[in-house]
């Protein structure tokens, strides 16, 4: 009988430095997707804050830090990531274990917005996507989130099947990046 063994979506691939920038796989904990059933919104952020520290956010911004971070992730459903949800969170909402379907990775370093502006079609720039903004978008032709989480620091998922390819396409930017200075 074979072994199996468990790997992270970007096994093997991460992490990449070039010039400034560097991309590295990131464990954001459990994912959990989070949507409230109709009418129950308020009550859900209540339990979220009570349960985890966070609340329900509104569309494209998150609520919380590393540890426990709730990313706006479409009309009427956040991602929990960090902690398994509380029990208590099933009364007002549909939940949904994610975690093995979303490859996680982090760009970094002076010129992050750059590399990403070669790929995104939306203004990433700190002056309009602060931190604590969030967008669900295209990363060439695939769909992703995207996350500021610092001033030259973007949290990126893609389907976990996309996983080869985001590194690609984001190491051919910032090598396209690091060129350019």
């Amino acid at each position: 009988m074979a072994d199996l063994v468990a790997k992270s979506a970007c096994a093997g691939l991460l992490p990449v430095t070039v010039g400034t920038l560097t991309l590295e796989e990131t464990d954001i904990g459990v994912l959990t997707s989070v949507a409230p059933y109709n009418g129950r919104g308020d009550d859900l952020s209540t339990a979220l804050q009570k349960a985890h520290g966070v609340k329900l956010p509104a569309p494209n911004r998150t609520t919380g830090q590393d540890a426990v971070r709730a990313i706006w992730f479409g009309r009427d459903v956040a991602l929990l990531a960090g902690p398994a949800p509380d029990r208590a969170l099933a009364t007002h909402a549909a939940l949904t274990d994610q975690s093995d379907a979303w490859a996680v990775v982090t760009l970094s370093g002076d010129g992050s917005d750059d590399a990403l502006a070669r790929l995104v079609p939306l203004d990433l720039r700190a002056a309009q996507f602060k931190t604590g903004h969030t967008a669900r978008t295209q990363i060439m032709h695939m769909n992703a989130s995207v996350t500021r989480t610092g001033p030259d620091c973007f949290l990126i998922l893609v389907f976990r099947a996309m996983a080869q390819t985001l590194v690609h396409e984001l190491k051919t930017a910032m090598e396209g990046v690091a060129a350019r200075r």
